[in-house]
């Protein structure tokens, strides 16, 4: 892969088939649509959110996005990684660490202090990847499903 075919953008609300495509590659399920389309409709009209796509060529290949929170316990803003996924065929070729580029960047130009990110216990090689990138195993998420 040459990196010259690599190219990052921001997401539109013209690419919902393609972050629901790789959301439910990245959770390993079939999402329900309609619940997709009412949070991503909402979501890419916030300025606080950020979704990029990383495309090679024309083929959309990954996708990160970033939140931006006001939190009392920081005193501060805050952002956080909510989704990152690249499509398995094109894992460890950098994508990521380019979209992470691109992360980090929106959240210190909205003011963020730091940039979070929670992943799943299994998710070992994600693990890897994130501590690569500087992220320290600092806390424990605890979640209560309904």
């Amino acid at each position: 892969m040459r990196e010259l075919d690599l190219s990052i953008r921001p997401a539109t609300d013209k690419d919902a088939d393609i972050l629901y495509t790789m959301i439910c590659g990245l959770e390993n399920k079939v999402m329900d649509r309609m619940n997709f389309d009412f949070v991503f409709l909402r979501n890419i009209r916030n300025d606080a959110i950020r979704y990029y796509i990383a495309e090679y060529g024309q083929q959309p290949v990954g996708m990160g996005s970033c939140h931006i929170q006001a939190l009392l316990h920081h005193a501060a803003l805050v952002g956080e990684i909510q989704e990152m996924y690249v499509e398995e065929a094109f894992r460890s070729k950098a994508i990521g660490k380019m979209l992470m580029g691109y992360l980090v960047d929106f959240a210190k130009s909205k003011g963020a202090i730091q940039l979070e990110v929670t992943s799943r216990n299994y998710r070992e090689s994600a693990h890897r990847f994130y501590q690569r990138e500087g992220f320290e195993k600092s806390h424990v998420k605890l979640v209560r499903y309904f």
